[in-house]
């Protein structure tokens, strides 16, 4: 079962401040037809388009169908998060500011986020970039799930900031916080069912500090 167009929930997505949606809902004609619609209300109705392409390539009947349909991602983002090998692949360069730079020329994202894994994060905000390093943890059983829980993490904090005028500070704190909850979500098995709660992420920045 594939959602379809006649099932948007149109009056709750009037309503959201974010909308977030990545490529998973987008490998096949009716579900790609649904989510697309769901971005064109969400958008009219001024929420900050957010999006993860989030690429797992055995659902795809081809890699060029998988690409198009990122840059049509990245043509509705104001927040885009993609991983170290997605944006290799999406724009044939190592390096992660070549990398974004290619995609600005392209299109109009104000926040960027790079998920490095072992090598922390980045996020590229007008002309500033912001790393922070990832907390390493020696109890990892999966990583299944980091990437989703960084970026719902970021989606919380530009919920309370809002994106207009982020500062360095606020970019290092948004960093850190989607990290410390990322490596948290990887020493445990089930992912969604198992996201940290605000204090167990609190408590493992001050310990880090």
């Amino acid at each position: 079962m594939m959602l379809t167009e006649e099932e948007i929930p149109e009056e709750l997505i009037l309503e959201t401040r974010i909308f977030h949606f990545g490529t998973l809902s987008m490998t096949h004609e009716k579900v790609r037809r649904a989510t697309k619609k769901a971005v064109a209300i969400a958008k009219q109705a001024g929420a900050i388009i957010s999006f993860d392409p989030n690429i797992r390539e055995p659902l795809w009947n081809s890699m060029d169908e998988a690409r198009e349909q990122v840059l049509y991602g990245l043509g509705q983002c104001h927040i885009l998060k993609i991983s170290d090998n997605e944006i290799q692949w999406l724009t044939g360069k190592n390096d992660y500011t070549e990398a974004v730079k290619w995609i600005r020329e392209k299109y109009d994202i104000p926040l960027i986020l790079v998920s490095m894994g072992k090598e922390g994060s980045r996020a590229y905000y007008q002309d500033r970039m912001v790393e922070k390093a990832p907390f390493i943890n020696e109890n990892t059983i999966e990583t299944t799930g980091a990437g989703d829980t960084f970026c719902a993490c970021v989606l919380h904090y530009i919920c309370k900031h809002g994106l207009e005028n982020l500062t360095e500070k606020n970019l290092k704190e948004m960093l850190t916080y989607a990290n410390a909850a990322a490596s948290i979500i990887t020493t445990r098995k089930g992912a969604l069912r198992v996201m940290p709660r605000p204090e167990e992420i609190e408590a493992l920045i001050a310990g880090h500090h």
